[in-house]
């Protein structure tokens, strides 16, 4: 089992996009799909459109080890994807952590109780705290969306900082470009920059209309947009991310 992270520092920059169409296109490929739903806002449960809740704090009541991960997971309309959805009581993961015994292997812990998926797609909130901790304890690759402008990828050295400081692998960091808007000279100049070395995916995704949509339609691109532009790009980048992440 596989466990991939979608995390960023910063906020609003097609985190939670890029996990549910990733975790789609997986199930896609046949694996059979765990989304958990880690952000108190919960997009990712509504893109699923699982976001009724069996148990009432459910994310407070996993942290604490009251209920076990199974007795939260929901089926999807879609073949292969399952979800632990978010609700408001993930807000308190810090405090509920702070008070646990191996407070940085909770995640890891609960993440145990499941061996029948292939990958686990963790939807992180942004921040870095004791809740990320426990998120880059866990998984086995981190994939951080960057805007290419100058504050993300600010964002992406002081998280590469973080994780020598804390000593994490910086080695299961992979990052992509995320909002590319082919119209601003700025983001082909930064792309270009990372590209020479080797940093980020060569695959993109780019700014556009569809991929905003996912929230009218509360779907993934690919059940309204199948054809679009957006879509192939997250092909190429499931491709990728499937080559280096799952299959290596």
């Amino acid at each position: 089992m596989k466990v991939i992270a979608f995390y960023n520092l910063k906020g609003g920059v097609g985190k939670t996009a890029s996990a549910v169409n990733l975790s789609y296109l997986a199930a896609a490929a046949g694996y059979k799909v765990l989304l958990w739903d880690l952000d108190p806002q919960g997009s990712s449960s509504f893109y699923f459109q699982t976001n009724g809740l069996t148990v009432k704090n459910a994310a407070k009541k996993l942290l604490q080890q009251d209920i076990v991960l199974t007795d939260v997971i929901q089926p999807t309309a879609f073949v292969n994807i399952d979800v632990v959805p978010a609700d408001m009581s993930a807000r308190q993961a810090d405090i509920i952590l702070d008070t646990t015994k191996q407070s940085k292997k909770r995640v890891k812990q609960l993440l145990q109780q499941v061996t029948n998926y292939d990958i686990v797609i963790l939807d992180a909130p942004p921040g870095i705290s004791l809740l990320h901790d426990n998120i880059f304890t866990a998984a086995d690759w981190v994939l951080m969306p960057n805007i290419p402008t100058t504050l993300s990828i600010r964002s992406y050295e002081m998280v590469i900082s973080y994780f020598e400081e804390q000593g994490y692998d910086t080695n299961r960091i992979k990052c992509f470009f995320s909002m590319v808007d082919h119209r601003k000279n700025l983001h082909h100049e930064v792309m270009q920059q990372f590209y020479k070395q080797k940093i980020f995916f060569k695959s993109y995704i780019p700014y556009l209309s569809d991929i905003e949509k996912m929230g009218v339609h509360q779907q993934a691109l690919f059940e309204y947009a199948n054809t679009s532009y957006a879509a192939q790009c997250y092909r190429d980048l499931w491709n990728e991310i499937e080559k280096h992440c799952i299959k290596a």
